[in-house]
């Protein structure tokens, strides 16, 4: 008998939480959001959950909106690594930007974490999105999209040949001979490319998963076919199950496509809960949070996401539909579109909106009861809509803690979510294959 399909869940940290006005709220902690122990031990909680893994976003230029939100970024990597130190099983999941990083740096980066961490470390590959990062890297202009893609490609495929540019046998560490590693089997990858010049191998041994795994957060048509050709989990942000659906459906039909298994690559939307112990209680809690909007850092992120300035409107107007730019650079982003969605559907207000959109930026927020909130994750992973869910809690750690303590219990006795860890690495986790190095073989064809 097969084993029963079992939900991925990960927890997606940000500064106090995820709603735009946690910093705000009294029961966070924000004395704390540089203290490391902090991080580490909100890492020890959800490893206790037996949670999948740890995930840190990142980008390369400071916000323009930190005036109202504690939207500054720590670098992950190092983060991580220092969590990884205290902790044995979760995945430790860190954001880089293939536009703003060098491919040779990068792999000895997570290489280093993979190895510092028993295997468990997992790359969310970006393109990074904001313009103004170019100044901070000495760029005349940001590359447009479709570069940043194109530049994204070859940099993974380099990075892939680095991580396997040493054979699982390289390293003899043979004492008696004095024989330390087999150099046969350590190979210059001699890539030259439109974008990367790069010869290797890496100088160090490879990581333990192989590879760590790779992640992808791109909804947009150059993202999706990327998630297709390389992503092994995939964050994505959903309104609907409908959309949802379709989404996970395309992705997987495109990866099938590719010559590629579809379970070997996980799906997994955002999911920001608000949990009481009655639906009215949760929905007050919701309501509590919204009321520590600052309507001014709210406004700058729709006009980041739709190109509208709404500063000089009626916040309890009507959206001003007739405004936004199907057609322009913005209409095609996922973002865009998952905003459009919710005006077809809902009609809100302004402020609605701004409500909508506070507590997870576009990702799914729910307020309810812990069995409502395992309803719905059982919904849509049951129904072609999701392997798992991307947590993202509105406060931290209460947020996360409540999560842990009522909702995932629910999910162990429904036979949807593992009692203990059955693997040590992040593949294990998401029971993903170790790849074996493209060189492999390579030293034996070359002495036959």
């Amino acid at each position: 008998m097969s084993q029963r399909r079992q939900l991925s869940l990960n927890l997606f940290v940000y500064p106090g939480g995820h709603h735009e006005a946690a910093w705000r709220y009294g029961g966070t902690d924000i004395s704390r959001l540089n203290d490391i122990t902090y991080y580490q031990d909100l890492a020890k909680r959800a490893e206790a959950a037996t949670i999948d893994s740890l995930f840190f976003a990142d980008g390369p230029v400071l916000a323009d909106n930190i005036r109202y939100a504690a939207r500054y970024r720590v670098e992950p990597i190092t983060w991580l690594a220092a969590i990884g130190a205290v902790t044995s099983h979760i995945g430790l999941i860190a954001t880089a930007s293939t536009t703003y990083n060098e491919p040779y740096n990068l792999a000895r980066l997570f290489a280093s974490l993979d190895h510092l961490s028993g295997g468990r470390a997992g790359w969310n590959i970006v393109t990074t999105s904001q313009a103004a990062a170019s100044q901070n890297f000495g760029l005349v202009e940001h590359p447009v999209h479709a570069e940043r893609y194109e530049r994204s490609r070859e940099f993974v495929e380099v990075v892939t040949k680095l991580w396997d540019s040493w054979e699982d046998e390289a390293v003899i560490a043979d004492q008696a001979s004095g024989l330390f590693a087999d150099t046969a089997r350590i190979h210059p990858i001699e890539h030259a490319g439109k974008h990367f010049r790069v010869k290797g191998a890496l100088n160090a041994p490879r990581p333990p998963q192989g590879r760590p795994v790779y992640v992808q957060a791109g909804s947009s048509e150059d993202g999706r076919s990327f998630a297709a050709h390389y992503a092994e989990a995939i964050f994505t942000a959903h309104q609907t199950l409908g959309s949802a659906q379709a989404f996970y459906a395309d992705i997987k039909a495109r990866a099938s496509a590719l010559g590629r298994r579809p379970e070997h690559i996980k799906v997994l939307p955002g999911l920001s809960p608000f949990i009481g112990s009655t639906e009215a209680e949760a929905k007050a809690l919701e309501d509590e949070f919204n009321a520590l909007i600052q309507p001014e850092y709210s406004l700058h992120q729709l006009r980041r996401m739709t190109g509208i300035d709404l500063s000089g409107y009626d916040l309890d107007g009507p959206f001003p539909r007739h405004l936004l730019d199907i057609d322009g650079t913005l209409g095609a982003a996922s973002r865009f579109q998952l905003i459009v969605g919710i005006l077809d559907r809902e009609n809100p207000t302004i402020r609605q909106l701004i409500n909508r959109l506070a507590g997870g930026r576009g990702h799914f927020v729910l307020a309810g009861t812990p069995e409502r909130i395992a309803d719905e994750i059982q919904l849509w992973f049951e129904n072609g809509a999701a392997d798992g869910f991307n947590i993202m809690p509105p406060w931290l750690t209460g947020g996360f803690d409540v999560f842990a303590d009522e909702v995932v219990p629910l999910l162990r006795r429904r036979g949807l979510f593992r009692t203990e860890y059955s693997g040590r690495t992040l593949r294990d986790h998401y029971g993903l294959p170790r790849p074996d190095s493209r060189f492999a073989g390579d030293a034996l064809r070359a002495s036959a």
